[in-house]
């Protein structure tokens, strides 16, 4: 008897292995990713600017990153004691202006030589909601905890998230035309903006991506993966959700990367995945008498095991 309802995932076109270079871009849930590809020592850049909600945030900055823009003192302000821009996460907001605009600045340089040096680019889109500072008239990426009565809460229609996803994808070819560029839809719920207000958010989101990758031009590049899918689907039980009863937890996060795996990881890189995943496994392990003898030889394994991958693998760094 069969008690889930397994979505068909068809094997990836642009297989990663461990030659790929990944960038990854998105919600919470592409660091969830982005954390297994480090764990197993992939050649993976994760979100330069923080994490970013909605595909026109995402394109700015990829837009920014393109044309090297450079921040001023026009394109950040100062709230709660420190210095934000609404274009990027909190997490680099600072107490010191000038402090801040170099970090930006150097976040968009580096970002630059990222995308131009990325095999893959996997993009992570968490909702059609967004937020419009009323005073500039401009979309944000990121409130900062200024007074909500300065924003504007707008739905992005399909036709604006298919504008943007091309938009997207012709500025990473801009700079990478060989970039594959994957992407996918957030699991995470946001049941903030309500119930029926999460599915329009995620269905607007389904809609405009597929008709962007039913195109011709976007056929030959890009693909698409389903993890809202797998979580409404083959997840459907609160047993995988963590204790919000929004975020997938640790278990579920763990089967839709073995779906990621098994679809989208060349099997040329399996047998160095487990390589690497029995030295972590080594090295997190707690020894009942550190300065044994068997312990130390169990080290110095360890350590033949580290140098034999760094040696093949000059990236990979334990």
């Amino acid at each position: 008897m069969q008690f889930r309802t397994p979505i068909p995932i068809s094997e990836s076109n642009y297989s990663i292995d461990y030659t790929s270079k990944i960038m990854s871009v998105g919600s919470c849930f592409s660091v969830n990713m982005s954390e297994k590809l480090d764990y197993f020592k992939f050649q993976n850049h994760c979100n330069p600017f923080g994490i970013l909600f909605h595909p026109l945030a995402i394109e700015k900055l990829i837009d920014f990153a393109v044309s090297g823009k450079q921040f001023t003192d026009n394109d950040i302000f100062f709230h709660n004691e420190r210095w934000h821009c609404f274009d990027v996460h909190s997490d680099l907001s600072n107490s010191n202006k000038e402090d801040l605009l170099m970090s930006i600045n150097e976040l968009i340089k580096s970002t630059n030589q990222h995308i131009a040096a990325s095999t893959h680019f996997i993009i992570t889109y968490g909702t059609s909601w967004v937020y419009r500072n009323i005073e500039s008239d401009s979309i944000v990426a990121n409130c900062h905890k200024v007074p909500q009565k300065q924003f504007k809460k707008e739905l992005l229609s399909i036709g604006e998230i298919e504008e943007s996803i091309a938009n997207t994808i012709k500025l990473i070819h801009f700079i990478n035309p060989n970039c594959n560029i994957i992407f996918t839809v957030s699991p995470v719920r946001h049941i903030k903006d309500g119930f029926i207000e999460n599915q329009w958010s995620k269905s607007n989101l389904i809609s405009a991506i597929h008709s962007v990758l039913n195109t011709e031009h976007s056929k030959l590049s890009t693909e698409y993966f389903p993890s809202y899918e797998i979580m409404m689907d083959e997840l459907r039980d609160y047993r995988f959700y963590a204790e919000d009863m929004l975020h997938p937890n640790q278990v579920a996060i763990n089967y839709i990367w073995k779906r990621f795996k098994e679809t989208t990881i060349s099997e040329s890189a399996i047998a160095v995945m487990d390589e690497v995943e029995n030295i972590q496994k080594s090295i997190s392990h707690k020894p009942f008498n550190p300065n044994s003898e068997s312990h130390l030889k169990f080290e110095t394994k360890v350590r033949e095991k580290i140098t034999k991958l760094e040696n093949q693998y000059s990236f990979m760094k334990f």
